[in-house]
């Protein structure tokens, strides 16, 4: 069983989502079955076999979910330090072209949140990252082609 990073944050967050699939979807989805199922004739009942379907996906997400939870190694970033970009690494980065910063944390894929500057440390950017250090430049492939930022800053917060 492979063990893989997750911030704090990211575990508590795994928890509460694993919680309200179990407590909240996952009853109101056997109650949308119910309701169908007594709507008489099943072969043709397209909210049964939508309720079914959404079914499938909770249960499906809640194994997905727990797995992580069960696998997952939590990394206090606070208790970080050093020169090198790693798991839960907040970089400062310049924008070679446009001389525009960005400021990205790295975490595990179920805490990525991109517009909140958290991108997973399976990104393409994060993967530019792990192991460079301030001064340090990068190149990554985007859809918009390859773009280059110079690292400004590494800290762990």
């Amino acid at each position: 069983m492979e063990k893989f990073p997750i911030t704090k944050e990211g575990y508590v967050y795994l928890e509460a989502e694993i919680k309200r699939l179990k407590s909240v979807e996952r009853p109101a989805i056997i109650e949308a079955i119910a309701e169908a199922r007594a709507h008489g004739d099943l072969s043709e009942n397209a909210e049964y076999h939508t309720a079914k379907d959404r079914q499938g996906f909770i249960e499906s997400q809640i194994i997905q979910l727990e797995d992580k939870y069960t696998r997952a190694q939590i990394i206090d970033v606070s208790k970080l330090e050093g020169d090198r970009v790693m798991f839960g690494a907040t970089v400062t980065l310049a924008d070679e072209d446009t001389d525009e910063e960005k400021r990205y944390q790295i975490v595990s894929e179920v805490e990525a949140d991109l517009e909140n500057g958290r991108v997973s440390l399976t990104s393409p950017i994060a993967r530019a990252l792990i192991g460079k250090e301030e001064g340090d430049s990068i190149e990554v492939s985007a859809p918009g082609g390859a773009r280059g930022y110079e690292i400004l800053k590494v800290e762990f917060i």
